[in-house]
């Protein structure tokens, strides 16, 4: 997949004068080769830069030195005079990890700098197994070892995951579906000490839908994330919004019916208890009967998600209306959201992508009865390009760009 332009890199940079000028131009040269559609020239690179020819020919000898830039041996020409070797990004060089933790499943992915997956493994979590903690941590293990065969050299780990996070510490400080103890621990002791990011599972979603659509992503969206909780990643005009304290997007504890069913975060009738993978699950349960109390605490019915689409796709009547309550409760959370946001786009993701074929009717329906502009413009309801893949796809990818904003960073010794 082609490195597109992630929502914090500009293309406007100009040349450094002052202060760090190599390290700036190192990311200048960089970026131009990562951003551009096809195999770019020295001289183009000058060019888009605004870098003297010289200056470009050896910072990219210094990128090519750290497998960062590679030379195609293909002839690449710009107007007239001799053809010039393409460059691109090297995929043999640095490698991104991206983790993935929910409640009912956890992911591991590695990719390179040019976006490509070279490594992905995934599990589903069941009650009474393997602790999370200890699943992560002997999965990353081994996914180590197996970049270190591939000859990448990692150059970080990220860790998605769906709660509320402290950007400035990458501490979770709500986690209302799942307990997530001792995970970032084990992880950094997998990684042997190296240090993980922490982000949001739904915010790295979107930056993922972002950057694997490139020009064509919609300006402002709101990717839901639809798990056992329900996340939603909020881009404003290209920009990821996460909101004062970094917590915007918790759609699944908007209340859709008020006084509904008790939810884990403490309150009633929210999104989640009606549109989650666990309350499609618990549609689909016989009624219990009268007087039956639950052996275990509201919320906690166990999820097959990968099952549901089969069993719409058969036409199974009560799948069907569970999916139709799921849409009918999705529908009137977003038309909220995009009554005050007015967005271009929702992209369905999680295991809600999967499903989209039977959420995407009853969530416009809502939206045609709830929005106010619905008569005269209503926003595209699609699934995610990505699907469930999207959130550790967006953390491993998260990594690397860092490395391309800060080559000279990954090049120190």
């Amino acid at each position: 997949m082609r490195v597109v332009q992630p929502p914090f890199i500009h293309h406007g940079d100009a040349p450094a004068r002052t202060g760090s000028v190599r390290a700036h131009n190192l990311g200048l040269v960089l970026r131009a080769v990562a951003f551009a559609d096809a195999p770019i020239s020295r001289a183009s690179v000058a060019a888009r830069t605004g870098l003297t020819r010289a200056s470009v020919s050896a910072l990219v000898e210094t990128l090519i030195d750290g497998r960062l830039v590679r030379e195609t041996g293909a002839p690449t020409r710009n107007g007239v005079g001799r053809p010039s070797t393409g460059l691109v990004l090297d995929a043999t060089g640095p490698a991104g990890l991206g983790i993935e933790l929910n409640v009912e499943h956890v992911s591991v992915c590695v990719a390179d700098l040019t976006g490509a997956v070279r490594v992905r493994r995934s599990a589903a979590l069941a009650d009474g197994g393997v602790p999370r903690a200890e699943l992560l941590a002997a999965m990353t293990r081994e996914v180590v070892a197996e970049v270190e065969s591939l000859a990448l050299t990692l150059s970080g780990a990220a860790l998605a995951v769906p709660g509320l996070v402290d950007p400035s510490s990458g501490e979770l400080v709500v986690t209302p579906n799942l307990d997530a103890a001792g995970v970032r621990s084990a992880l950094v002791a997998a990684l042997d000490g190296r240090p993980i990011l922490v982000e949001n599972e739904a915010t790295l979603a979107a930056r993922a839908e972002q950057r694997a659509l490139g020009a064509a992503a919609p300006r402002s969206f709101l990717q839901v994330s639809g798990e056992v909780g329900i996340g939603a990643g909020l881009v404003l005009d290209g920009q990821v919004y996460r909101g004062r304290h970094g917590w915007s997007g918790e759609l699944g504890h908007v209340t859709v019916w008020p006084g509904g069913r008790a939810c884990g975060c403490g309150s009633d009738g929210c999104l989640e208890q009606y549109a989650g993978v666990r309350a499609i699950a618990r549609a689909l349960a016989p009624p219990e009967p009268a007087g039956f109390v639950p052996a275990e605490p509201a919320g906690l019915v166990a999820a097959e998600p990968a099952g549901f689409a089969a069993r719409a796709a058969a036409g199974d009547p009560a799948m069907l209306a569970a999916l139709g309550e799921a849409g009918e409760a999705l529908g009137i959370a977003l038309a909220g959201a995009l009554n005050l946001l007015d967005l271009d786009a929702v992209v369905l993701g999680g295991a809600h992508a999967e499903l989209a074929p039977w959420l995407v009717e009853p969530i416009e329906a809502q939206l045609s009865r709830r929005l106010v502009g619905a008569a005269v413009s209503r926003p595209a309801v699609r699934a995610s390009v990505l699907g469930a893949d999207a959130a550790a796809l967006g953390a491993a990818w998260s990594v690397l760009d860092r490395v391309l904003d800060d080559p000279a960073g990954w090049l120190a010794p």
